[in-house]
C-alpha cells in the first residue's frame, strides 16, 4: 500500500554545488506567479506493489499501456483534470532513469527494461486528454523490505550502503546525510528536466511512520551534523526542511532555465494532521495518535507559511464528525493555514474507504464524499479535491464516486 497515513490515524543531482543550494534558499520562498488554475480534480495513480497500476508484475508492454490509457480514460470520464502519476515508488523509477534502476512492478525484475517508457508515455496521453500530470515521488523509502541483497546489483542502496537504514520492515535512505539528500535530488529532479510533467508531487512519506519498539539508527549522522540543534528531533525537522527548500529552489531554477517552456509546481500531500492543539496551541482541533511535526519530522505548516511550495494536499481521510480528528474542522483548519500565503489548497480525499466494512459507519453511506466537497465549498481557500486512488475512482463499488461527480463535476464526462 502507498500511503501508510492514508490508512487513517497511525498509531504510535549528486555533487550540485553547496553554493548553488545556498542561492536558491533564498529564491525558494519567493513567490510564485503561475497562470489562474481551473479547479482541481484529480486522482492519485499508485503503483507501489502494484497498488493501481500495472495489474501486476511481468505484463506485456502493450497490456500495461492499455492498462495505463484505461486509467487516463477514467479520469476523462469522471469529470477529473489531473493525475498524480506514482513513478518513483521504491527509490527506481518508470522512466530511463540514469540514477536508479527500472521499478520491479513493470516486469516483476528490479532493474529490467520494460521496453517502454511509462512516464513518457503518461505525460503524452494525459495531455492529449487535456488532464494535468503530476510526477509523484517518494523521496527516501528504498523497499518494502530489509534485505539490500535484493535490490540490484548496482543499486544506489548497494553501490553507498552507509546511506541506508532498516526500520519497521523497510529500508530507507537516511534522511540526515546530505549526500543522500543531494542524491535523491538528483534522481527526482531527472524526470522534471527530460519530461513535460506539470508538477512534482511527493506524498507523506519523510521520516518513517513510529513504529513501537523500534529506533531509527540515525546517531551516527546526528553525531556528525547535528551540532547546533536543541535535540535529534530538531536536526531532524531541519534535514526535512532542507530536502523541501532545495527541491524547491531547483525546481524553480529549471523552469527559470527552460523559459516560457516549463511552469512546474511543487506540491506535497502530508498526513492531516499537523500538530494537536494540546501539544500546540496552533494546531488542529484534533487527538490524532500521529503528528507530522513530532513523529514524521515535517513541519509542513511551515513549507506553507514560508512559500516553499505551491500546494499543499493535506490527506483528510477521515469522515465529517469523526472524535479523533473531524473532517470538518480540520478542512476549517487548513484554509486558516494557507490564507494569505498563495498556496493552493487541494483537499485529499479516502476515496478507498466508501464501502469498507472496515471503517465507520459513514463511509458506508455514498454520499459521505459528496458531503466534503459540499463542506468545502463554504472555505475560500480550497482550490480541489484529490481521490485515493484510481482503482476505486474506476470500480466506484458503493457509487461514492458517481455521487460526487453528478453532485459537483456536472455529471458524467463534465470537466473544467
Amino acid at each position: 500500500m502507498a500511503h501508510i497515513g492514508r490508512r487513517g490515524l497511525v498509531a504510535g543531482a549528486a555533487g550540485v554545488a553547496a553554493a548553488l543550494l545556498a542561492a536558491g534558499d533564498a529564491a525558494a520562498g519567493t513567490p510564485r506567479h503561475h497562470a489562474p488554475r481551473r479547479e482541481f480534480r484529480g486522482m492519485w495513480l499508485a503503483t507501489v506493489a502494484n497498488r493501481d497500476w500495472p495489474s501486476a508484475p511481468g505484463l506485456p508492454a502493450a497490456r500495461q499501456q492499455a492498462e495505463l490509457i484505461a486509467h487516463l480514460d477514467t479520469a476523462v470520464a469522471r469529470g477529473l483534470n489531473t493525475v498524480v502519476f506514482q513513478v518513483r515508488p521504491t527509490a527506481d523509477a518508470l522512466w530511463p532513469s540514469p540514477y536508479e534502476p527500472w521499478a520491479q512492478y513493470l516486469t516483476g525484475v528490479q532493474g529490467r527494461d520494460p521496453g517502454w517508457d511509462p512516464l513518457g508515455t503518461a505525460v503524452r496521453e494525459a495531455h492529449a486528454r487535456g488532464l494535468e500530470l503530476h510526477a509523484w515521488f517518494n523521496p527516501y523509502r528504498v523497499a518494502n523490505h530489509t534485505d539490500p541483497t535484493r535490490l540490484t546489483a548496482t543499486h544506489p542502496a548497494r553501490v553507498h550502503p552507509e546511506w541506508i537504514l532498516p526500520y519497521g520492515g523497510k529500508l530507507y535512505y537516511n534522511p540526515g546525510l546530505p549526500e543522500v539528500r543531494r542524491f535523491v535530488q538528483d534522481a527526482m529532479l531527472d524526470a522534471v528536466e527530460r519530461y513535460a510533467v506539470d508538477a512534482v508531487h511527493w506524498d507523506d512519506y519523510f521520516y518513517p511512520y513510529p513504529v513501537a519498539g523500534q529506533v531509527f539508527e540515525d546517531d551516527e549522522a546526528y553525531a556528525r551534523y547535528g551540532a547546533g540543534f536543541p535535540d535529534k528531533a530538531a536536526w531532524r525537522r531541519d534535514n526535512t526542511d532542507r530536502l523541501v527548500r532545495e527541491t524547491a529552489a531547483r525546481i524553480r531554477k529549471i523552469n527559470r532555465m527552460n523559459g516560457t517552456r516549463k511552469d512546474v509546481r511543487f506540491g506535497i500531500s502530508p498526513f492531516g494532521v499537523w500538530r494537536n492543539a494540546a501539544t500546540d496551541p496552533l494546531g488542529s482541533d484534533t487527538t490524532a495518535g500521529v503528528q507530522t511535526y513530532d513523529d514524521l519530522h515535517a513541519d509542513t505548516r511551515k513549507w506553507v507559511k514560508e512559500g516553499w511550495i505551491d500546494d499543499i494536499v493535506p490527506q483528510l481521510y477521515w469522515n465529517i464528525g469523526f472524535p479523533a480528528a473531524d473532517y470538518a474542522k480540520l478542512l476549517r483548519w487548513w484554509d486558516g493555514v494557507v490564507r494569505g500565503t498563495g498556496v493552493a489548497l487541494h483537499i485529499g480525499e479516502a476515496l478507498y474507504k466508501a464501502g469498507d466494512p472496515a471503517q465507520p459507519a459513514a463511509w458506508q453511506d455514498p454520499a459521505e464524499l459528496s458531503r466534503h466537497l459540499t463542506l468545502a465549498k463554504g472555505f475560500a481557500e480550497v482550490r480541489g479535491h484529490c481521490f485515493f486512488s484510481a482503482k476505486e475512482v474506476g470500480a466506484d463499488p458503493i457509487g461514492a464516486m458517481t455521487r460526487v461527480v453528478a453532485d459537483h463535476y456536472g455529471g458524467a464526462g463534465g470537466r473544467n
